[in-house]
């Protein structure tokens, strides 16, 4: 069974390998230095295995981010990431936020509505 798991920081090595499955490359270097920084994050574990991340960053009050929700190719379709995405909204609100948001390319947002997030206007600017 794959449980869900809030705050769990797993190991570097695991994390990067898992970025490369999930999403075919790496992330930051040093991504502890990033969940240092979150309101929380929550990990998908099928037993030592990572299958699943979910990152909530905030601005240090009212309003939370859901960031780099990626699930293992072996485990997609299995209702996992919306799992992750409920664990998170629940940490984010216990933690205090009042609005969580997300950004997501098109192909997604049946998934995000699907989580309960409503549709709104937001602008982007692309800085590299």
């Amino acid at each position: 069974m794959t449980e869900i798991i809030a705050d769990a920081f797993p190991d570097p090595a695991a994390l990067a390998a898992f970025w490369r499955r999930a999403w075919g490359g790496d992330i930051a270097d040093n991504y502890a230095a990033v969940l240092q920084r979150s309101l929380g994050h929550v990990v998908a574990r099928d037993g030592e295995r990572l299958v699943g991340f979910a990152n909530i960053a905030w601005d240090g009050g009212v309003h939370a981010f859901l960031l780099d929700v990626a699930t293992d190719p072996d485990y997609r379709r299995q209702g996992l990431a919306t799992r992750m995405v409920e664990r998170a909204t629940a940490l984010a609100r216990e933690r205090g936020a009042t609005w969580l948001h997300v950004d997501f390319e098109p192909h997604l947002e049946g998934f995000y509505r699907g989580c309960g997030f409503r549709h709104s206007a937001a602008g982007l600017i692309r800085l590299r």
